[in-house]
């Protein structure tokens, strides 16, 4: 397109388009006008993630590479093929490995707290519908997921799903700044509202601002009316700084959060919610503290003028000249003198 007058105005009309749309979006929420198209789209596009997924897979293109080396008569490079396939395959069992223990540990958090889950597939990451920190899974409605779904994985709160499609479903993270969750502290109850922080702690503010905080503390997810979009119980982070409180009516802390979002691979949806709430049941134990060294017990012993050996409690445990052997020499006076013995007594009469 040529750089001309009507193309320019054409760029800015658009860009204010955007911009309106995507503040009519925000502003709507549930009710949003523009969720229709939003669906749609992912409607449209998520196949092709799912398609897009598979045709990267290291293992796939490694074996089908070996596959097609038959009908080439380049032995060498046939056998570069292999080896290569061979190492992605190695690589693969890791990472299957890895994938069976991340579903095993989630799979004891929902036991614990008795959540119903759909297990999914991180497919993609990005800010597909205009937010900063999101994924895309590999389940949808037809998975019977919902919007305003609690995410999770093995270590705790993920974030919570905000658009779903037939096979896709998008998941707002819980650093995402836009993002903001109920909080519960572990023991002492005191409620507040997490926000995230990007790769920053997460922020909360109590709405105690006298609550007695302190660096170690676990907090929870408090929950949300009708268990949407947070269920209560899951575990959110643990508290890594104190503000002061300063007289103010609220209290910020911060808290590093036990999931890394840099990492997801295996997430759980909770499509259905506890029966109770949870508590602190889902948290992780505490490690066991050291055991404190028993002190060791110190005796003084005193010398009497008579060579009698006391405890500190008074007793004689003993007497500097019976536990004296002649054989030995002289013996120590109660003043740590040396002393002849005996035999040395008759020795010098002699």
């Amino acid at each position: 397109m040529r750089d001309t007058r009507e193309s320019r105005l054409l760029l800015v009309l658009l860009i204010a388009i955007a911009f309106a749309l995507i503040t009519v979006d925000i502003r709507g929420g549930e009710a949003s006008p523009v969720d229709g198209a939003r669906q749609a789209a992912s409607t449209v596009f998520g196949p092709v993630e799912n398609g897009v997924a598979a045709a990267v897979d290291p293992v796939g293109n490694a074996i089908g590479a070996v596959r097609a080396s038959g009908d080439r008569h380049d032995k060498i490079a046939a056998l570069e093929q292999q080896n290569a396939a061979l190492k992605a395959k190695l690589g693969s069992d890791d990472q299957n490995r890895n994938r069976v223990r991340e579903l095993d540990k989630m799979l004891k958090k929902s036991a614990a707290g008795q959540y119903g889950i759909k297990a999914a597939e991180v497919i993609a990451i990005g800010a597909a519908q205009g937010f900063s920190w999101t994924v895309t899974i590999d389940a949808g409605s037809k998975d019977g997921l919902k919007r305003d779904m609690t995410v999770l994985n093995g270590d705790g709160l993920v974030g919570r799903v905000t658009t779903v499609g037939p096979d896709t479903a998008t998941v707002l993270l819980a650093n995402d700044p836009d993002f903001t969750v109920g909080t519960r502290m572990e023991s002492t109850d005191e409620l507040g509202f997490a926000t995230g922080q990007g790769s920053r702690p997460l922020a909360v503010q109590f709405l105690n601002g006298k609550a007695k905080v302190k660096k170690g503390d676990r907090l929870v997810t408090f929950g949300s009316s009708k268990n949407k979009p947070f269920v209560p119980g899951v575990p959110v982070g643990e508290v890594v700084r104190v503000d002061p409180s300063g007289g103010d009516l609220t209290r910020t802390v911060y808290v590093r959060p036990y999931v890394g979002f840099t990492k997801l691979d295996i997430v759980g949806i909770v499509v259905q919610a506890p029966r109770e709430d949870p508590r602190d049941m889902v948290l992780p134990k505490k490690p066991a503290k050291p055991a404190k060294p028993k002190p060791t017990p110190t005796v003084t012993v005193t010398i009497s003028p008579n060579g009698d050996i006391v405890d500190t409690g008074g007793n004689v445990v003993g007497n500097i000249h019976e536990s004296a052997n002649p054989s030995d020499g002289p013996s120590p006076d109660p003043s740590g003198n040396a002393t002849p013995n005996a035999d040395n007594a008759v020795n010098e009469q002699r």
